[in-house]
């Protein structure tokens, strides 16, 4: 069982790994985009660990991921839960000849083979003491199902990998890392990402809405932050945000939030991708399809009516999974 000490500096350090000590189920995995300079090679990379079952026995199994973004291929590479080595404090973990920490990736997968170098420095969600990372308060709660982190909204890439035994420049791309860790991914959720926005070079969106078990129940939670012009602006749960609308069809999700930092209006485009493995309670299950290739319009209005932004994200990811319409029934 995992001690209150793990925990808190877990609570701390969002980068960092939290499963020592934990029991089965349990999962955690690290979502690392990864982009060149223009565009043309889109890829997930998804390194992680799953604690479960197998036929009533324990069943470890630790894996990278792989999401060709434009294409919509995707690929699970396997490995013992013995070369998967992580770090408890900060963003460094191994799984077999593949590495992962804030100075860069090197990967050894038939797809993927070379060296990344991070060219400038991470960009994470703040951690304050009353609101640790881009859950608040409910980062601090135990029996959450899954938790959430965002390693950096942004930073510029150097390197050359083999992408498929063809070299190609990864220098002046633009890289994304986020994670999740916990017991299960939600029955259903919405998930965008993007850091392609046009006329904001600096600029990173990420949004989602969940469904989140509590108690005997379940409601539903949100988190989006919207970071351009040096601020990094806020709609949650946890900071009295309103959803103002929420719809998904076939081939639109619209969303509208308002808070202290003014309505934020979303528009993402849907469109087919790739089947990425995600954690269920007893194993990882090839059912979340995602793609590197949608397309979210962004309207950022402040509460005196004065635009602060407005275009387009391209190269955005997205993911609509489950019981969507649980979803839109449930209360926020």
């Amino acid at each position: 069982m995992q001690s209150l000490g793990a925990f808190i500096r877990g609570v701390a350090h969002p980068e960092a790994f939290h499963g020592l000590g934990k029991r089965q189920p349990y999962f955690e995995g690290w979502y690392i985009k990864i982009i060149n300079a223009d565009q043309t090679q889109r890829w997930a990379v998804i390194p992680g660990i799953f604690f479960g079952t197998e036929n009533g026995k324990p069943h470890n199994q630790a894996f990278v991921q792989l999401l060709d973004g434009l294409t919509g291929r995707s690929w699970f590479h396997k490995f013992d839960a013995e070369q998967f080595v992580a770090a408890t404090d900060k963003f460094d973990v191994r799984i077999g000849t593949n590495y992962f920490d804030s100075n860069g990736v090197t990967l050894n997968l038939p797809q993927l083979r070379g060296e990344l170098k991070f060219s400038t420095p991470l960009d994470p969600w703040p951690v304050k003491f009353i609101e640790p990372g881009i859950m608040g308060w409910f980062g601090m709660v135990p029996a959450m199902e899954c938790f959430h982190g965002v390693v950096s909204f942004g930073h510029a890439l150097q390197g050359t990998l083999s992408v498929e035994g063809t070299d190609v420049s990864f220098n002046s791309g633009r890289g994304y890392i986020e994670k999740d860790w916990g017991k299960s991914f939600p029955a259903g959720y919405v998930w965008m990402a993007s850091n392609h926005i046009s006329n904001a070079p600096d600029a990173s969106l990420i949004a989602s809405v969940a469904l989140i078990p509590w108690l005997t129940s379940s409601f539903r939670g949100y988190i989006v932050g919207f970071k351009h012009s040096g601020k990094l602006f806020k709609w949650s749960t946890y900071n009295r945000a309103k959803e103002v609308k929420l719809t998904i069809d076939d081939s639109h999700v619209h969303w509208s939030l308002t808070s202290k930092h003014g309505t934020l209006e979303l528009k993402a485009a849907r469109v087919r991708g790739g089947l990425l493995h995600a954690p269920l309670r007893t194993a990882m299950y090839q059912r979340v399809e995602e793609t590197l290739d949608a397309t979210i319009e962004i309207k950022h209005t402040a509460a005196n009516g004065e635009v602060l932004y407005e275009g387009l994200a391209t190269c955005a990811g997205l993911e609509v999974f489950g019981d969507i319409e649980k979803l839109l029934a449930t209360h926020t």
